[in-house]
């Protein structure tokens, strides 16, 4: 539902009047970081790309991360109970096109080492931050995941951006 101009009218917007094209057209104007949303389970390491990434809580430290209910990696990682988000610099494009894929060993040839949680941080990333799962939603084509902080860190460079379907940097 949408709140239209006028503060009591509220105008119910179903999914059939929503173009999807122009949806992902018109959100790619919002320019957003890309993170590596790593795991590890009883088969090994996993991983995904992500740019559905936000900071919830401060007390207590919460994140959010948003995978896609067809991800191929999500059903390892959440099994395991944590994750690690990973933030990309501007020279992990080549990372990140792999994590985007399905399938393979995306962790072959990579430096990692494993967090608190177990949950893999890649070598060089622009920081992490490592979390045990408080509480997963599904949210339409999505899962909204609740992450409590266990454990962060920071390295430097400049962060890889995502806007309008191509990938950048960003210079303060």
């Amino acid at each position: 539902m949408t709140v239209s101009d006028h503060e009591d009218e509220i105008v119910d917007v179903g999914a059939a009047d929503i173009d999807a094209a122009r949806f992902r057209t018109v959100v790619g104007h919002f320019a957003s970081g890309v993170a590596i949303i790593t795991g590890a389970d009883g088969e090994g390491p996993s991983g995904f790309t992500c740019q559905s990434f936000f900071s919830q809580s401060l007390d207590p430290p919460l994140v959010v991360i948003s995978p896609g209910k067809s991800s191929t990696s999500w059903p390892r990682i959440g099994a395991s109970g944590a994750f690690c988000v990973n933030f990309l610099t501007e020279e992990q494009e080549a990372l990140c096109r792999a994590f985007a894929s399905s399938g393979g060993d995306k962790f072959r040839c990579i430096g990692w080492r494993p967090g608190p949680t177990g949950s893999p941080i890649l070598a060089d990333v622009l920081g992490w931050v490592d979390c045990r799962i408080e509480r997963s939603d599904e949210a339409g084509d999505h899962l909204l995941v609740v992450g409590r902080v266990v454990d962060m860190g920071a390295g430097p460079g400049e962060p890889l951006v995502f806007y309008r379907g191509g990938f950048g940097g960003f210079r303060a």
